[in-house]
């Protein structure tokens, strides 16, 4: 669970957060959850991959108000079985651990050097495992893609 707090640059006229912000704290939850497991810009760099995204879709379940600090879950929804595909959940609790909204991502690993999808490191691999998994996780089966 990765905690934050929220700034004036997150909300709208209407003291509203802004909906863009839902996902820009998932996103940074993905980076620390990485992060503090040894994959980041060196990380990429030396195995010359990336994440890149297909879908990101939010569901809005209740209002976060200014200057309230939020807490964002990160969980594994699927991943195929040579790894180069992934979904995630991630649920953004209020302060009072109240749902606020559930984000779920579609992801993959891109080779930086041939810009097609590829195969992560063993290292990533592994993580995978590691990782909680949602009560619905099912594993992406790839077809004729």
């Amino acid at each position: 669970m990765y905690k934050f707090t929220t700034k004036w640059a997150d909300f709208d006229a209407n003291k509203h957060m802004r909906h863009s912000a839902y996902n820009d704290f998932a996103a940074e939850a993905r980076i620390r959850f990485f992060n503090e497991h040894g994959i980041d810009v060196n990380y990429f760099n030396q195995h010359q991959i990336g994440p890149i995204l297909f879908k990101e879709e939010t569901t809005f379940l209740r209002e976060i108000l200014p200057s309230e600090d939020v807490k964002v879950s990160i969980e594994l929804l699927g991943v195929s079985l040579n790894g180069e595909r992934w979904k995630i959940r991630h649920i953004i609790y209020k302060e009072n651990n109240i749902k606020a909204a559930q984000i779920e991502v579609y992801g993959a690993w891109i080779s930086y050097q041939t810009r097609k999808l590829t195969t992560p490191p063993l290292s990533i691999m592994s993580l995978f495992e590691a990782l909680k998994k949602t009560s619905d996780y099912q594993s992406i089966i790839l077809k004729n893609v």
